[in-house]
């Protein structure tokens, strides 16, 4: 029986790029997988036929003498699989399977190691994040923060190798520092991560005591933080290489501290501008005056209010706000009034209070409209 053309096993075109070809190799290996096709009897002789398709066209080399002699470039000996006809055998076909294993399950895996297994050794330490609070006029100014960070710091007695005396582990005698291991399954090969060394490609033979191997013990670190003017909740601060020390020599990993600006007990904020409400006595609100408020930088600010206001009214104290983090300008404060009511009146007050209100029929325009439109509602329902 004559052999398919390879482009048509695979199902491409004759000029499929390499990265078209391995991904059109990929599905027929998932779809033609003897393990997934155990009702059809033609499965593994299809599975071959592409492994063997895919073995002449993923190398340059073969793939041109293929596409100019077609399969009479591989006869007399010299078929793709290094024997004639195809994957007659069964370690040709397994280590053929290798490598669409590795296609399918390198990076689940852990990838390729590379010589030494040194992808494996070296580990970035892990990042760190730190709650800190502030409060509102800290964030205003900027502030330097001393704070006390729990991490994993490299030991200083093995420098970090985890070996007594600073030694240099050794290779790792089952995987010869590969940090992989493969085991021969009927006619494919599984690869997995070395248990003698856990995948590291080496070995620690005389474990550091102060460590007990690891190349890391535990300690709090003190730090000065530089916190910028401006922040708020939920700005986050890098500080690279201040985290967990990374293992087998690997890069240290980050710091980010997390800034939480606490409630003010006078000021609320919003992004870069404050809010102040301000009491203001009946008198000062109808006969028009100056209360005195505060500012967030300590200082104090006089704002006049007209005569006639009302609770509600805003007014705005240019540039005394919050300043824009990393420039940008500063935001202002807005002022808001609360007519307050007085309480605990003297007899005098009282008889002042009624003489006034008598005279005021005229005097509240706001109630005069509402009651005005309270009654044409109540005539409208008669």
């Amino acid at each position: 029986m004559a052999k398919r053309d390879f482009y048509e096993v695979l199902g491409v075109s004759r000029g499929a790029s390499a990265d078209e070809i391995k991904k059109a190799y990929r599905q027929k290996a998932k779809e033609l997988h003897p393990d997934r096709n155990q009702d059809n009897p033609n499965a593994e002789a299809q599975f071959k036929e592409a492994n063997e398709a895919y073995d002449v066209l993923k190398d340059e080399q073969k793939k041109a003498a293929y596409d100019r002699f077609g399969h009479g470039a591989f006869e007399n000996g010299m078929g793709a699989g290094g024997a004639r006809g195809g994957f007659n055998q069964q370690g040709d076909f397994a280590s053929a399977f290798s490598d669409v294993f590795e296609d399918l399950f390198g990076d689940f895996m852990g990838g390729r190691g590379g010589p030494g297994g040194a992808r494996a050794r070296a580990q970035r330490g892990s990042d760190l994040r730190y709650n800190l609070r502030v409060s509102l006029e800290e964030a205003f100014k900027g502030v330097q923060k001393t704070i006390s960070v729990p991490t994993a710091v490299s030991c200083e007695v093995c420098r970090g190798s985890g070996a007594e005396g600073g030694a240099e582990p050794a290779t790792c005698p089952t995987c010869s520092g590969l940090g992989k291991v493969r085991a021969q399954q009927g006619f494919f090969t599984v690869e997995r991560t070395c248990p003698t060394c856990g995948g590291a490609g080496q070995i620690v033979k005389n474990p550091c005591k102060a460590c007990g191997g690891a190349g890391r013990v535990e300690k709090d670190r003190t730090l000065s933080v530089n916190i910028p003017a401006g922040v708020e909740t939920g700005t986050r601060i890098r500080l690279a290489g201040e985290g967990e020390a990374g293992q087998r020599g690997g890069p240290t990993g980050d710091l980010y501290i997390f800034i939480e600006v606490k409630e003010h007990a006078i000021f609320q904020r919003d992004g870069v501008h404050l809010y102040c409400r301000v009491p203001v006595s009946i008198a000062t609100a109808a006969l028009g005056g100056e209360v005195e408020v505060p500012t967030i930088d300590g200082g104090r600010s006089k704002v006049k209010v007209p005569a006639g206001s009302q609770t509600g009214k805003q007014m705005r104290l240019r540039g005394k706000g919050m300043p824009a983090l990393r420039g940008g300008g500063t935001g202002d404060m807005l002022i808001e009034m609360a007519v307050e009511t007085p309480v605990n009146l003297t007899a005098r007050q009282r008889e002042l209070l009624a003489e006034f209100d008598r005279l005021s029929e005229d005097n509240n325009p706001e109630g005069s409209s509402f009651f005005s439109k309270v009654k044409s509602f109540w005539d409208g329902k008669r």
